[in-house]
């Protein structure tokens, strides 16, 4: 199962666009298996980051994770290319890989449809306000 499809990244890129970018042939068409192999290895990618604190593939598919495969299989696009990267499409895929590591170590959860129910540890966590006084929530709870 998929954690998106072409129907997510035609939302995001021009038809022109997916053409350019999948179209060796010169049809005129989007090629959907090339399409559907970006998504795969997107999918992989994210699968490869988040099976040592989740079970993969995850299912239902958040909302997050698909766009995460979504801004992933749009950047494996381009690069099969070998054209310029545009600067967005660069961007969106470092914040994907960064959103994706957080998640791996426990630092982000995965909200709502989190598979493993279980939010990361927010009671280790403290805002510093200056000097040593760092509130956590075991300090707040006091109050």
């Amino acid at each position: 199962m998929a954690y998106a499809t072409q129907a997510d990244l035609e939302a995001q890129l021009s038809l022109d666009e997916l053409i350019q970018l999948t179209d060796d042939d010169g049809t005129g068409v989007i090629d959907a298996a090339r399409v559907a192999r970006a998504i795969a290895d997107a999918d992989e990618e994210i699968d490869g980051y988040l099976q040592a604190r989740l079970s993969v593939p995850i299912a239902p598919v958040p909302g997050i994770i698909r766009k995460v495969s979504v801004d992933l299989a749009i950047y494996n696009l381009y690069s099969r290319r070998g054209d310029a990267m545009p600067d967005t499409r660069r961007e969106r895929y470092e914040a994907a890989v960064k959103f994706l590591t957080k998640v791996a170590e426990g630092k982000i959860g995965l909200g709502a449809n989190d598979p493993a129910g279980n939010p990361p540890d927010v009671g280790s966590v403290g805002v510093t306000l200056g000097g040593d006084r760092t509130m956590t929530r075991d300090k707040l709870d006091r109050y």
